[in-house]
């Protein structure tokens, strides 16, 4: 029986077959003006605010009295939250506040503002005992009704400034803030795109790549843009 011939490529081939994958990428990348959904699987150059000429948002507000105002704080607290790189799962905690290296999109939220000095599981609580019918009728567990996003959109406009929803209007999205979409939360970055948009500091999955996406151009489904403080 004869033998069946077995073809390798040699290395300078197979040199050639990557370098001319990596020029069509990077064409693709080009033709297509660094649209927001390859810059989300390849990531980019990011920028700040005075690359666009925009002034940071310091608040008057320094709620824990830590001498950080509240807008810098909540942006700092919810990198150091990331920074513990939370697996994402959805369960109950009898003390609110997961403890065990797990979480869902609005601990990101939680755990930032808490840095701030805001205990959002004791806000939430309130704000529901003083407006109930504004809420969903499912509430009454402090434990987690400040873990669901239908609620925390409700006491944001309850409490915080409402903003633009329009990305396109970068210059009034702040590091710091927070953005509401359906079903999701995060708040916003202080690193931005080439087109000045910034991007997202959240956690929507387990298969999420990073903590810290461009993603609010992608997103067709923002709901709430906030800022406390």
């Amino acid at each position: 029986m004869a033998s069946k011939k077995r073809y390798y490529l040699k290395a300078p081939a197979k040199i050639l077959i990557a370098a001319g994958c990596l020029i069509v990428l990077i064409i693709l990348f080009k033709v297509c003006n660094g649209s927001a959904l390859l810059r989300y699987f390849f990531g980019g150059k990011t920028y700040s605010n005075a690359d666009f000429g925009i002034e940071d948002y310091i608040s008057e507000t320094d709620r824990d009295g830590d001498g950080i105002d509240d807008q810098t704080d909540i942006l700092n607290g919810a990198r150091k939250y990331v920074a513990t790189k939370p697996q994402y799962l959805s369960k109950y905690y009898e003390g609110g506040y997961p403890d065990d290296g797990y979480g869902v999109c609005t601990d990101v939220v939680a755990q930032a503002l808490k840095s701030a000095g805001y205990d959002l599981m004791l806000l939430v609580a309130e704000d529901i005992s003083k407006d109930p019918s504004d809420y969903d009728s499912d509430v009454g567990d402090i434990n987690i009704d400040f873990r669901r996003v239908r609620n925390l959109i409700v006491y944001f406009r309850h409490t915080a400034t409402e903003l633009t929803q329009d990305p396109e209007d970068f210059g009034e999205w702040q590091g710091g803030d927070i953005v509401v979409f359906e079903g999701h939360i995060g708040i916003v970055s202080d690193k931005r795109n080439r087109h000045g948009i910034p991007l997202v500091i959240h956690h929507g999955s387990e298969t999420q790549r990073d903590y810290e996406q461009d993603i609010l151009e992608l997103r067709k489904d923002i709901i709430g843009h906030f800022r406390v403080g």
